[in-house]
């Protein structure tokens, strides 16, 4: 296990689709120890294995005390009328924070190591972390989803720090 790098607004990687995991081998169970050794701090709540670097679909999270990871994720359904609208931050976005509307509740199903289905799902916190770090493997950052004068001011934000 190793504690990993978090690569950052800029880097192509988090830009780029991951792929699905087909094979379960000892790279992919050094990834999931990867991610979960990783996003086993204080303010993490959530690691996408792009953001350390790997286009696979696979993230960890770490919410209320629970640490826990999913290969393949996919998110299978979200609340459709009720939202939260608190600030969202991000480990590749480092010392931002600003308000992203998510779905209030999100269920993900992919599998764990051994293959077996797994069903990921909560509100409030969990939710917005199940969402986040989908739209990581898809390629996405949070900043995507801000209304476009906050987006306007991230950006800005995110030269100032370069």
């Amino acid at each position: 296990m190793a504690m990993r790098e978090i690569r950052t607004v800029g880097d192509p990687v988090l830009r780029t689709p991951c792929d699905p995991i087909t094979t379960i081998d000892d790279r992919v169970r050094s990834l999931v120890d990867d991610l979960v050794e990783t996003v086993d701090h204080d303010g993490r709540a959530g690691l996408a294995a792009n953001q350390i670097g790997v286009g696979l679909r696979a993230f960890s999270w770490n919410i209320d005390d629970e640490i826990g990871y999913v290969l393949n994720p996919r998110i299978v359904e979200l609340s459709e009328d009720e939202y939260q609208d608190g600030d969202e931050g991000c480990l590749s976005v480092p010392g931002l924070w600003y308000p992203t509307r998510r779905a209030w509740y999100a269920r993900v199903v992919g599998t764990d190591l051994d293959g077996n289905e797994v069903v990921v799902e909560g509100t409030e916190l969990m939710a917005r972390c199940l969402q986040h770090e989908v739209d990581h493997l898809d390629g996405m950052l949070y900043l995507d989803r801000l209304e476009r004068s906050v987006r306007k001011k991230a950006m800005r934000a995110i030269r100032e720090q370069l």
